[in-house]
């Protein structure tokens, strides 16, 4: 799964990129129909990211985050806040979550990642259930709630997508109270054999938790993992809503313990991600041949990529 889409938005914060009409075969209303609706998609998405960056705070800078925290976002990243990263994310063909706070992407254009940030405000989560994780059961659980999650991907007219297997199986510090965890995926019986992942991190807290979902393709993941552990770091709850000022007295449980967080509600969340890499990657292929040899430095995004498919 490519990520010619983040090329093309980096394009954009960078001002170079301009409107394209669709280069979509064929002839009659049928194609017609196909190319105005990729025209509208790639118009979207370039305003999105125009209001995005217009909206961004670049670091090194101090962001709060849903009253529950700080990130303390170091140079070389930038932050895109709501309600510009909702018009994003429903850019790039997700539905709007109210549980997102914001996005980061890199703040020069030599990457190809960026890292979603959400606060679900679930109560406590009680971690006890990670001492006795069987990788196995899990990614188990995590193929059957991504294959249930495929039938509302098709009723939405996107493809089916399949799990492969762990990047990184699921691994809990107690001491920090921080998750992480990664799977590869590809849609299902397509001819591409690249695969996708998403880097999921979480950050445990007195109320709820925040989730830092890294986004790149499988082979760049090793070398991009590190933003995630840099922003996994700069994030600081306030005083008195850290995971150890939980009062058992009187504040919330969650309804769920830990391993839901990579079997139960992940499975739904890594196919988004799926969804949107996939749009994007197709959406963002002219605004890419168009603007690419204005930008040098961006071609080392494409190093080793298989030429974009007419």
């Amino acid at each position: 799964m490519s990520l010619r889409w983040l090329a093309m938005a980096l394009l954009v914060f960078m001002g170079l990129s301009q409107p394209a009409a669709s280069q979509t075969g064929g002839t009659g209303p049928a194609a017609a129909n196909a190319v105005s609706g990729e025209t509208r998609r790639e118009q979207e998405l370039q305003t999105a990211f125009v209001e995005g960056s217009k909206a961004a705070t670049k670091g090194k800078a101090d962001v709060p985050l849903a009253a529950q925290a700080s990130l303390h976002l170091p140079p070389n990243y930038m932050y895109i806040p709501q309600p510009q990263a909702g018009r994003i994310m429903r850019a790039l063909g997700n539905t709007a979550s109210p549980s997102l706070v914001g996005l980061v992407f890199p703040a020069s254009g030599t990457q190809d990642w960026f890292a979603e940030i959400k606060y679900i405000a679930s109560g406590y989560v009680k971690d006890g259930e990670a001492k006795d994780w069987e990788a196995g059961a899990l990614l188990a659980s995590l193929r059957e709630g991504t294959q249930e999650a495929n039938k509302d991907r098709i009723a939405r007219g996107f493809p089916a997508i399949e799990v492969v297997g762990w990047a990184e199986p699921p691994a809990y510090d107690p001491q920090t109270h921080r998750l992480i965890w990664a799977a590869t995926n590809r849609e299902l019986n397509s001819a591409d054999t690249s695969l996708g992942v998403n880097y999921n991190t979480y950050a445990l807290g007195r109320d709820g938790y925040f989730t830092l979902n890294l986004l790149t393709d499988a082979d760049k993941l090793p070398g991009n993992k590190v933003h995630s552990a840099t922003l996994l770091a700069a994030l600081e709850y306030n005083k008195g809503k850290a995971y150890t000022d939980f009062n058992s007295s009187t504040d919330n449980v969650a309804a769920y313990g830990i391993t839901a967080l990579v079997a139960g509600v992940a499975a739904k969340k890594l196919g988004m991600f799926a969804l949107f890499a996939a749009f994007a990657a197709k959406s963002a292929k002219v605004l890419i041949i168009a603007g690419i040899a204005a930008l040098a430095g961006l071609r080392r995004l494409f190093t080793g990529r298989k030429t974009p498919e007419a």
